[in-house]
């Protein structure tokens, strides 16, 4: 079953995990400020869109969310394995100025409400965490180059330093590029090998010489098993980025040229009214 859910013509919400208290989601391209290529909702400030046409874009979507700007997180994003613990003296990092993002940061955690940590997308996976019987919560950007670095693996380690085993935490794989979009060669998928252990079907295949179809979310879910996440604590979006021109922009099919949308997770209000009995939150 598709965990995400479209809750309007700008943003999807991961359903299972959504109360009145916490918000995880994922933006689409729509019902934005931003014009060309970045039409319309454009929530990257490095893509050389107008400035003030993200400011606005962002601000639309904290109404939306109502959970107020000046308490995003966001992360300069550089496709490495970098995770960072965030506190309330976080609040307001990258939200409306990208030179106060996180630097060189792919990966946000935190065990702290009034904090919606967000991070930017056009093709790479999302991976959004949740253990609710400890309150705690992750985002990472997983691209191949973060993948095979084994981000995935590197915030259930963080999970793990704060005493929550990979067994209580749960995953979802967001809206990302599909296994027959995504065409990579021979380094990658060197590279794909070395960090994959024994493994009933392999998530890529060769179409030609030096040319193969990688599924990357399927990667990031054998990662995640591989780190102690059970199977079933891992659900996994048919939202492909590149296919879905309508709702998505796409790195590879607007050859690079395009806006970025936005994964998103946070308390609103105080944790203790989180269910904290396992996956279902409502």
């Amino acid at each position: 079953m598709e965990p995400f859910f479209l809750k309007n013509e700008q943003y999807y919400i991961v359903k299972d995990w959504h109360t009145d208290s916490l918000i995880a989601g994922f933006t689409s391209k729509n019902g934005g400020a931003s014009t060309g290529v970045f039409s319309s909702l454009n929530l990257g400030f490095h893509v050389h869109d107008h400035i003030e046409a993200v400011c606005k874009n962002r601000e639309t979507v904290a109404h939306l969310l109502d959970f107020s700007i000046e308490n995003w997180v966001g992360a300069e994003q550089i496709h490495d394995s970098e995770i960072a613990i965030i506190r309330q003296e976080h609040r307001g990092k990258g939200a409306s100025v990208y030179e106060d993002s996180l630097k060189g940061t792919d990966g946000l955690f935190t065990k702290e409400a009034g904090v919606l940590l967000t991070l930017c997308f056009a093709d790479c996976v999302p991976l959004f965490f949740s253990a609710p019987k400890h309150h705690a919560l992750g985002i990472a950007h997983a691209g191949w180059k973060g993948t095979v670095k084994g981000i995935g693996k590197e915030m259930i380690q963080v999970f793990n330093h704060e005493n929550i085993p990979a067994q209580d935490v749960f995953v979802v794989i967001g809206p990302a590029i599909c296994k027959n979009c995504y065409i990579v060669d021979n380094r990658v998928i060197e590279l794909v090998q070395n960090i994959l252990e024994d493994v009933e079907e392999n998530p890529y295949n060769l179409i030609e010489d030096n040319q193969y179809q990688l599924n990357l979310k399927e990667l990031n879910r054998l990662i995640l098993q591989q780190s102690g996440v059970p199977a079933e604590n891992i659900q996994v979006s048919n939202l492909c980025t590149k296919c879905n021109q309508k709702h998505f922009f796409s790195h590879r099919r607007d050859e690079g040229k395009t806006g970025r949308m936005m994964g998103f997770i946070g308390w609103k209000e105080d944790y203790k009214s989180i269910d904290e009995s396992g996956r279902q939150f409502s």
